[in-house]
């Protein structure tokens, strides 16, 4: 296949209306650090986001390559199909349950980050171990949503896709790190409004191709595969249940659900923005829906793509691109392809700028240099960008499975951060002691559990634990058991503390926490040092 010159023009089109965009929300950002904290416009973009702006960068987040991709991949699996397709209602679900519970409590606080209500409730060096999970999450999100655009344009434009990974990489890096959150949010504006026009373009066209049968047919009735509807076992519904409830819960305790929600003028704008979120973004589902549907319908040897299928092929992973480039015109797949970039951008940005900001506020400021000025602490924020955002972009490289990737990418924040967050923010009496003992009892039971995804065999075998092909899987509902017992032992432990110091039955020397003494913990040597340069000025 020949390079696809027209389809190359519209996406460094896109590129640059993109980068322009960010540039000038970067001087918009500017202009606004006059009255207000350089950390605070950078991070909550001065909490100023107007409904609509804050709308579009809340669902763009979310959907991202990964969202698209990953859809349009498990409808065309035979062994999957529509039935086991969580994400639209699960995010759905995650903004509402969010809007219910945990907007007013984060928003009304003016916290700064979803860091901050645990260091507040755990002290800053265990609200920086639990600094970790989200970190990871956000550097493995942002990896496979830009190896989702690499099989994208390998595909349509037949440019190499670490070319295009790269290319998005810097784009990204550049006008985030210049502009905060003001400019991933207006570039998001323009990102998700071309990934609902691009797609839904792309639709009829797949729809009406000559070589695809009539997707309600196939629906229900096997023709080139098994019928795309999907079905569930019976035996695998506690697994189908763990993963909505994965989707639901574990899409809450993230900083990039939350830096909207702060980033609102008030407590009741971020409710509403966030109802309204969880109904776009499950909409922004159905397109890559019927495209996974059109696969399944499709007889491939009528195109140029041939025989054998892309499922034996095992190229599934790329299946909405196939479509694009198969079964669209030229014109049409390159629209296609732009939907695809616009969406990788916008959850690209957001995960980047969530970690840096975590990091710079929570972990430099609050435990690290204290006495950081506002102008220190956004360079070391652009600065983790860099880094962040280079290890991602090599990560993406070694991605196999977009929805593996994309799956994988938030299931320690589920079974640990998720329960420390609702601890933190809803009973009080947890401490620092609950909170160590449920982070390392959460951890280890999800990693005894195993990841067949990532070849890891289970060391705790659960109830319905079955060996399919030579890989043991967990019919039991073992995340959210894990985060149950992980919420569960942080109370407990909480509590046992309290009554084991309060009634003097452990001395007071054993309290090394300091959460329950009087006296302040001993100041460190940097702190000293700090604080007599201070009294010397």
């Amino acid at each position: 296949m020949a390079l696809n010159v027209p389809g190359l023009i519209a996406v460094i089109v896109f590129y640059a209306m993109t980068l322009v965009t960010g540039l000038w929300a970067a001087w918009k950002a500017k202009k606004s650090e006059k009255n207000k904290k350089q950390t605070e416009v950078a991070i909550v973009g001065g909490r100023n986001l107007n409904i609509f702006v804050g709308l579009f960068t809340t669902t763009a987040t979310w959907v991202g390559g990964a969202y698209i991709n990953g859809t349009a991949e498990i409808v065309y699996l035979p062994s999957r199909g529509l039935a086991w397709v969580h994400a639209p209602l699960g995010f759905a679900a995650t903004f509402i349950i969010g809007a219910l519970f945990f907007v007013k409590p984060m928003r009304s606080k003016n916290y700064v980050t979803m860091m901050d209500p645990l260091q507040e409730t755990f002290g800053n060096t265990m609200g920086s171990i639990l600094f970790l999970p989200p970190l990871l999450g956000d550097v493995f999100w942002f990896a496979s949503i830009l190896a989702s655009l690499g099989a994208t344009v390998s595909v349509i434009l037949d440019v190499k896709g670490y070319v295009s990974i790269i290319i998005s990489a810097c784009t990204v890096i550049i006008y985030t790190l210049l502009g905060g959150l003001y400019s991933v949010a207006y570039t998001d504006v323009i990102q998700l409004l071309f990934m609902i026009i691009s797609l839904w373009i792309c639709v009829p066209f797949a729809l009406l191709n000559s070589a695809s049968e009539n997707i309600a047919y196939t629906a229900v009735n096997a023709l080139y595969q098994a019928p795309w509807i999907g079905k569930i076992q019976p035996g695998y519904i506690a697994r189908w249940l763990d993963d909505l409830a994965y989707l639901s819960l574990g899409g809450i305790a993230w900083q990039t659900y939350f830096q909207r929600v702060l980033a609102a003028s008030s407590s009741k704008q971020a409710m509403v923005t966030s109802y309204l979120s969880g109904l776009l973004c499950a909409v922004m589902g159905v397109p890559s829906i019927l495209i996974g549907a059109v696969a399944v319908s499709t007889d491939w040897n009528q195109t140029s793509y041939g025989l054998p299928t892309p499922y034996e092929r095992r190229e599934s992973n790329m299946i909405l691109p196939l479509v694009l480039q198969y079964l669209c015109p030229t014109y049409v797949s390159v629209a296609g392809l732009g939907a695809i970039a616009a969406a990788v951008m916008s959850s690209a940005d957001s995960s980047l700028l969530s970690a840096s900001s975590m990091f710079a506020y929570n972990i430099y400021k609050r435990l690290l240099r204290k006495k950081a000025s506002e102008r220190e602490v956004l360079w070391v924020m652009r600065l983790s960008m860099v880094l962040l955002g280079s290890v991602g972009t090599g990560l993406a490289f070694l991605s196999n499975s977009v929805y593996d990737m994309w799956f994988l990418s938030g299931e320690l924040v589920y079974a640990i951060l998720f329960p420390q967050l609702c601890c933190a923010l809803f009973i009080p009496g947890t401490n620092t002691y609950g909170s160590a003992a449920g982070f390392i009892l959460g951890f280890v039971l999800r990693l005894l559990g195993g990841e067949s995804a990532l070849k890891i065999p289970p060391f705790l075998h659960y109830p319905g634990c079955i060996l399919v092909d030579g890989v043991f899987i967990q019919q039991f509902p073992f995340k959210t058991f894990t985060m149950t017992v992980s919420l569960i032992t942080i109370v407990a432990i909480s509590y046992l503390a309290q009554f084991l110091f309060m009634k003097n039955i452990l001395p007071a020397q054993w309290d090394i926490c300091y959460v329950f003494r009087k006296e302040t913990p001993p100041l460190s040597q940097q702190e000293l040092e700090e604080e007599l340069s201070l009294q010397k000025t």
